[in-house]
């Protein structure tokens, strides 16, 4: 029965993985068939993420007020739901908004499943958890190239519109199998102020930055956008001194060295993961005229790299301790993305890219699991469930804020340089490279081999990335 389980509820968290990195390498098909500039199209991607992000926090509340069945069950509707209206989109503000009710489903499917997994797994947690990292290692690699392949034969809006068959035979299975959860049902608190401080702050922050991209600077609207967001979020940061572990995220978890040095990391892995998922076949597609079906292939090396790494981290990390593994990912990944700085005005042939990113699948690979240990390092265990709520929502804006900058300044180059659009690339792989570059620097304040990470917070790391 725990595998029956397993089996089923998996098949969310791995549809909502395809889907978000299937998506990236649609982006330049989009710009041209909803002929929308690239600021507005990244939001395709950014609002995913951002809607992911903050409604990760309501998993917890949502179960004890419906219990997990129900909450799993009406996401995996809404998922498969707004992939349809997504497939059917006419333009592109409408599928911006339709993405942000994916991202809404898909920020509560994975903990969901988590959840379930944990109340059947009993002694079996430690397989089962390595069961629920399929999700996290195949969606790199078959996410791009199932996108290639539609978009080489067929309409871009397959790429949402192949959930519905999934989704529907996934929901009924569900039903059918998943136990009955709702005599567990325990109404708790919830911070809702907190909540609706940040959303809207982050929202209007990115959306303000837009303004730059454009030929006058920072409009008006955009000033005035830009002041709310810092206002929203200034009383967000008094609001969580305030309310402390109760509040959505607690802010005096960053006075602990390691937990704010961890989560500075994870903000700049998860920039750099999500803002090269971005840049690269943009890159592949524009620059280097590859065909769908060959960019999403030539993506593959990236998410093999990944999983290559991935099994060793527990050890490694056990062994030589938080800071020299999460160090040694973050330069791997700078080494794995500097050829597309350095050798592109040469020419970048296909064996030194897909070598290329193989090196940045591993290098990115090794980041997550030592960091986000080093978090939990002299947490409380009452202080825990706050504590990966706070370190998991730190770094998931990472990547809307480093879609929306990297488009921003891509987006500059190319409408500056119309017939030069390798030194546009060119110019904003060397902004993901200086993140790449944050990301070591914030590595090098994670404690060292001297402060080694329990099996108990490995664990906790693994379930955290798998969020």
């Amino acid at each position: 029965m725990i595998w029956k389980i397993s089996s089923v509820v998996v098949l969310g968290p791995l549809m909502s993985t395809l889907d978000s990195t299937a998506v990236n390498l649609s982006l330049s098909t989009l710009i041209t068939e909803l002929h929308s500039p690239l600021t507005q199209i990244q939001w395709v991607t950014t609002g995913y993420l951002l809607a992911l992000t903050l409604t990760l926090p309501l998993s917890g509340w949502l179960v004890d007020h419906l219990g997990a069945k129900r909450v799993y069950l009406g996401c995996f509707t809404l998922f498969t739901l707004a992939s349809l209206l997504c497939g059917s989109a006419q333009s592109a503000s409408a599928l911006i908004g339709f993405r942000v009710l994916q991202g809404m489903a898909g920020g509560l499917l994975a903990p969901m499943a988590q959840m379930m997994m944990a109340k059947v797994a009993g002694p079996h947690m430690a397989r089962v958890m390595g069961f629920m990292s399929i999700p996290v290692l195949v969606g790199p690699i078959f996410g791009p190239v199932l996108a290639g392949a539609i978009l080489q034969h067929f309409s871009w809006r397959w790429i949402f519109l192949i959930n519905l068959p999934i989704g529907i035979v996934a929901t009924a299975l569900a039903f059918r199998i998943l136990p009955a959860d709702a005599h567990e049902i325990r109404p708790r608190a919830f911070d809702l102020k907190g909540f609706l401080l940040l959303s809207p702050g982050l929202v209007l922050l990115l959306h303000s930055l837009e303004s730059l991209s454009s030929s006058s600077g920072l409009t008006p609207i955009g000033i005035i956008e830009m002041i709310v967001a810092i206002t929203l979020l200034a009383a967000f940061i008094q609001h969580g001194r305030r309310l402390g572990p109760a509040a959505l995220i607690d802010v005096h978890l960053f006075s602990r060295p390691a937990f704010s040095a961890s989560a500075l990391t994870q903000f700049f892995s998860n920039a750099h993961a999500f803002g090269g998922q971005m840049l690269l076949p943009l890159y592949l597609l524009q620059v280097l005229g590859r065909s769908p079906s060959s960019a999403g292939l030539l993506l593959a090396p990236a998410g093999i790299g990944a999983i290559v790494a991935m099994p060793t981290m527990g050890v490694l990390t056990e062994r030589f301790g938080s800071r020299k593994v999460a160090m040694t990912g973050a330069s791997m990944a700078l080494v794995g993305t500097l050829p597309f700085l350095l050798l592109e005005p040469r020419g970048l042939s296909i064996p030194v890219l897909c070598t290329a990113l193989f090196v940045r699948g591993v290098g990115m690979s090794s980041v997550g699991i030592p960091s986000i240990a080093a978090a939990y390092l002299g947490i409380p265990k009452p202080i825990i469930p706050v504590a990966r709520t706070t370190i998991n929502i730190a770094q998931r804006i990472g990547g809307p804020v480093a879609t929306t900058l990297l488009a921003i300044i891509l987006h500059f180059g190319l409408t500056t340089h119309v017939s030069d659009a390798p030194h546009a690339f060119v110019t904003t792989f060397g902004v993901l490279c200086a993140i790449h570059a944050a990301c070591i620097a914030a590595a090098l304040r994670l404690p060292g081999k001297e402060a080694k990470p329990s099996q108990d917070q490995l664990l906790l790391a693994v379930e955290t990335l798998e969020e």
